[in-house]
């Protein structure tokens, strides 16, 4: 199933780059569709680290020569970011969440918040795994203060 949302990333591609500036909003909502697809319904035991897997599976062939990410860079007040990806020059923090409730999201939205604050940008990006029967996937905008979020929960 692995192959296949890489696959899934390398046929999608060339929508997400537009004058060299990749569209991380529009990758997160085709991750969330492929992902949602191919593992509905999987009730395996799921860790963080499974879904940075996952998401880097499919970005890497979009962004494969053009661009880098970094796990877990240090900020300078020695806070861990989950994922930054370097795209000719600009950089999308990326912050992922397993799903434990709005208390335990919303703390992670503010996490988020102090990174974009730490690297001086103002939109980040935040995948929740929720796994919840009545859950609601997709995309949504939020706004943290002067800080734009946009959340995919799959």
């Amino acid at each position: 199933m692995d192959s296949v949302l890489y696959q899934s990333g390398e046929s999608d591609k060339n929508q997400f780059i537009h004058n060299n500036i990749l569209d991380m909003d529009l990758v997160l909502e085709k991750f969330t569709e492929h992902f949602t697809e191919i593992y509905h319904g999987n009730n395996d035991k799921f860790i963080e680290e499974n879904g940075r897997r996952l998401f880097l599976l499919y970005l890497k062939p979009i962004i494969n020569g053009n661009g880098n990410y970094y796990i877990e860079a240090q900020t300078r007040n020695k806070k861990r970011t989950d994922i930054i990806v370097d795209y000719y020059g600009k950089q999308y923090i990326i912050e992922l969440k397993i799903w434990h409730g709005e208390e335990y999201n919303s703390r992670g939205e503010k996490q988020l918040a102090d990174y974009l604050e730490a690297y001086n940008t103002k939109h980040g990006y935040m995948i929740s795994f929720n796994f919840n029967k009545n859950k609601k996937t997709g995309v949504q905008r939020i706004i943290s203060g002067d800080k734009v979020i946009t959340e995919a929960v799959v």
